[in-house]
């Protein structure tokens, strides 16, 4: 550990407003949707800054960019990262920030002129967030082998726009092979996204595993019919079906309390109209939990209550998008909390609970994460805030991590 060597706390705070007014929206978040124009923007002003600190730049076939800071001996980088794009109403601070702490730590240690045996790699994974072209984590996962390159290249837009013809366009389809990178370890700093450590007034949440995420889309078919001819018995009402599956998700998230979790975040009725008796409904479902095993149970729950819908209407449920509960490293683990109490910071650690590209570089390297608070616990949303205190706090433990890893 450097005794006497922090990050500049005002420079990184700069740095994470100028990239904010990138797609700046009126309520003070950002909308920077993956390989849009915007998009495009953020990258470049990353690569600049990049340049500027002498760092090698890579792009992967997938739109990936990789920032290396050389080292003194010919061994495999430390890497770091996170992604710069957005939802459509996003915060300033998701991903960003993890993006940014990696440039600082850079950017330290080219200021106080400190070498390291292993390169340090800062990483901008493409479409983590998913909100443009699914599924999320396109970037992180097809390196990591949960993805093909050609179906991720196919995937549409709302507009049916391809993946890979937008990356393509804003000029961040790569050359170099999208493949696992040979990398001693992978450390994510990110905001918490939810309210465990500024309950618990603490600084640092040191992350040891990842909740399992399974993804559902549910289509939910009846008959339209007449709202006022058509008696209650003789209907087949396909929002009323749906209505008790999304209150049965809710159900059993609670029967699995308390790291339990299920969500119905989207929720499409046809024709929808007034006095039409629905006669389609498509929702998703969202399921998660640290026990694969338990989230196994929780899917059978809900796949045997429709089955004990006795037929209302039909429903047809596609898991088509899932990753398992994984536990990150534990000598990444030991590296995160050595850097935290060296620095002094009050500390937890702690499950994450949302997903990450760190919970697809754990596949095929190890890894660990690095938790700030956010306020309120906000995340996805405009008003989405850490403090720049806590913001140093986190890059503070970043650059110590990364130098006790960078020279083993």
């Amino acid at each position: 550990m450097e005794e006497d060597i922090h990050i500049n706390e005002d420079r990184l705070w700069q740095s994470i407003m100028a990239m904010a007014k990138i797609g700046a929206t009126a309520k003070g978040g950002c909308a920077r949707l993956t390989l849009t124009d915007l998009d495009k923007e953020g990258r470049d002003l990353f690569v600049h800054w990049c340049q500027e600190a002498n760092c090698v730049i890579e792009i992967d076939e997938i739109g990936n960019i990789f920032a290396t800071r050389s080292g003194t001996a010919d061994k495999n980088p430390v890497m770091c990262g996170s992604h710069l794009d957005t939802q459509p109403t996003g915060g300033k601070f998701d991903g960003v920030y993890g993006v940014l702490a990696g440039l600082e730590v850079i950017r330290t240690l080219n200021n106080h002129d400190i070498e390291t045996k292993r390169p340090v790699q800062v990483v901008v994974w493409t479409n983590e967030e998913g909100s443009r072209f699914q599924p999320a984590m396109a970037g992180s996962g097809v390196l990591a082998g949960a993805f093909t390159l050609e179906d991720i290249y196919d995937c549409t837009d709302a507009d049916g726009l391809r993946f890979e013809d937008e990356l393509d366009r804003i000029g961040y389809k790569g050359s170099k092979t999208a493949t696992p990178p040979n990398a001693k370890a992978y450390f994510e700093v990110h905001i918490e996204q939810g309210p465990v450590l500024e309950d618990a007034n603490e600084t640092i949440g040191v992350v040891t595993h990842q909740q399992g995420i399974r993804w559902y889309n549910v289509t939910v078919t009846g008959n339209e019919s007449h709202a006022g001819t058509t008696p209650m018995d003789l209907r087949k009402d396909a929002l009323m079906t749906a209505a008790k599956i999304a209150l049965r998700v809710k159900t059993v998230a609670e029967e699995n309390a308390p790291a339990g979790r299920g969500t119905v975040g989207k929720f499409e009725c046809y024709p929808g109209s007034p006095n039409t008796i629905p006669g389609t409904v498509v929702f998703s479902i969202d399921l998660r939990h640290p026990s694969n095993d338990t989230l196994s149970a929780m899917e059978n729950q809900i796949r045997s209550f429709i089955e004990s819908l006795n037929n209302e209407c039909e429903v047809d449920v596609d898991g088509y998008w899932q990753y398992p509960a994984r536990e990150f490293d534990a000598n990444c683990i030991e590296t995160v909390q050595a850097a935290v109490q060296h620095l002094g910071y009050s500390f937890r650690k702690m499950i994450t609970g949302a997903g990450h590209d760190a919970s697809y570089m754990a596949y095929v390297i190890p890894t660990s994460m690095i938790f700030i608070p956010c306020e309120g616990g906000i995340s996805h949303n405009e008003m989405e805030h850490a403090s720049k205190e806590h913001c140093a706090a986190g890059c503070n433990v970043l650059l110590n991590t990364l130098l006790s890893a960078a020279n083993t």
